[in-house]
This record gives C-alpha cells, structure tokens and sequence, in this order.
C-alpha cells in the first residue's frame, strides 16, 4: 500500500541574495497555494551557523498561517541538486523553488548545473528566481 505525501513548497535555500529571494518567492507561493513550506538548506558546512540564523530571519517574516516544515540541511558531501532532488520526493513536493544568480555572457549559454539538473530531472514544476531584475 502507498503512503500518502502531503504536498509542499519545496525551497532550496543558500546563503546569497538569489537564495534569501528564492525564499520569499516561496514563502509567497506556499501561502497563496495553502500548501506547507519545506527548506533544503544548502549552505556549506563552514558558514553553517551564519546560513542558519539569515535563514531563521527570512522564515520568522512568514505570515501568519504558513507551516514552516523542519529544515533539512545538505548531508556533507552530497551534491546540492541531489539534495534538492531527494528532498523533492521525500517531501511530496508539488512545487521547487530555486535561485539563480545572473551570469556573465559567457555563462548564459548554460545555467549553473545545479540549476540545470533540477530542472532537467525534477518531477514536479520548478520555478527559478532571480535576486533583482533588470530594468
């Protein structure tokens, strides 16, 4: 028999503009979409502690009636869009949010493979934020 997942609002969260943005956008899409917030924290383990509290600052700014799920962190050495990837199924994730930053010419041909695998491999929609827009 299969268990059934509630679905979330999955984010991926490290410690950078595009991240803090990627944050929002899903603290926003949870609440508009009724739907639990989950976070994949991405940080490296050296700047764990600074990552964690702009973390908790970003989460406590949610507003009232958005479950915040437990973070989950990276496990060391695990590769971030493998992370992102395994904690998409694990949490029923309906939706991925992820950051990305603006690249130089040279990078636009591809994007980051972080960003590329999960879009490519992702099994549910992922949406895909920029810290600031261009005018």
């Amino acid at each position: 028999m299969c268990e059934s997942v509630p679905m979330t609002v999955l984010v991926a969260y490290n410690p950078s503009p595009h991240g803090e943005a990627a944050v929002r956008t899903a603290i926003s899409e949870a609440a508009r979409r009724r739907l639990p917030l989950h976070v994949v924290n991405l940080a490296p383990p050296d700047g764990a502690d600074d990552a964690a509290r702009s973390l908790a600052a970003l989460l406590d700014a949610a507003p009232e009636g958005v479950d915040v799920q437990p973070v989950t962190r990276r496990s060391t050495g695990a590769e971030p869009a493998d992370a992102i990837l395994d904690a998409t199924e694990a949490s029923g994730a309906s939706l991925v949010v992820i950051g990305s930053r603006k690249r130089s010419s040279a990078g636009t041909f591809l994007m980051g493979t972080t960003t590329q695998r999960v879009l490519l491999d992702s099994p549910v929609p992922v949406l895909v934020v920029k810290d600031a827009y261009d005018s």
